[in-house]
């Protein structure tokens, strides 16, 4: 069911169906259902739902890159000289182009872009960065960094809290959260 605003309405079920496919996309319908407390049929018609309404936009494997081959990370910040909306196309498209970019995001403050790039090895990190330097005075400056290790990768939103946000004083600390907190104490 759609809003005025065009959003969709989702309840306490489908935010728990969400929870579950984040965590693991690889659940078979009577597994979720299951975990939701739905029969397969509704589960299996609500799960429908969402991917039509573009909710559920995509299902992917999280893959440890490091057990599969030597790679480098690299964060680039990038800004550009100037910020005319020709710019940012023109950047937005070159880096759709580039097969080692695997995510690039549109900031505010005083870089314009964060681009991740996962490559075979710095050698090819370099000729990337170059590729980019080849827009010339449209971009302004290059600073690239390294990632040394991931200490949280993104396994998905806390959807519960965003779409009911609580108080800061009621967020909960998930129990990794806790653990670590009480060792600083």
């Amino acid at each position: 069911m759609k809003d005025d605003d065009g959003s969709i309405r989702l309840d306490q079920v489908d935010l728990r169906i969400l929870a579950r496919l984040q965590a693991d996309a690889r659940a078979t319908n009577q597994e979720l259902a299951d975990a939701v407390g739905l029969s397969p049929s509704p589960c299996l018609q609500r799960v429908k739902r969402l991917e039509k309404a573009g909710v559920i936009s995509s299902y992917h494997a999280s893959i440890d890159i490091a057990k599969v081959c030597r790679h480098v990370d690299v964060i680039a910040a990038v800004t550009l000289n100037s910020h005319g909306l020709d710019d940012f196309l023109t950047f937005e498209k070159m880096v759709m182009g580039m097969r080692y970019v695997v995510e690039c995001t549109k900031v505010s403050g005083p870089i314009d872009y964060l681009v991740r790039f996962v490559c075979p090895d710095i050698g090819s990190y370099q000729m990337l960065s170059d590729e980019l330097l080849k827009l010339g005075p449209k971009i302004g400056n290059l600073s690239s960094y390294i990632v040394l290790k991931s200490t949280k990768p993104f396994k998905g939103v806390a959807l519960d809290d965003l779409v009911a946000p609580q108080p800061r004083s009621m967020l909960r600390l998930d129990s990794a959260a806790k653990t670590a907190t009480r060792q600083v104490e």
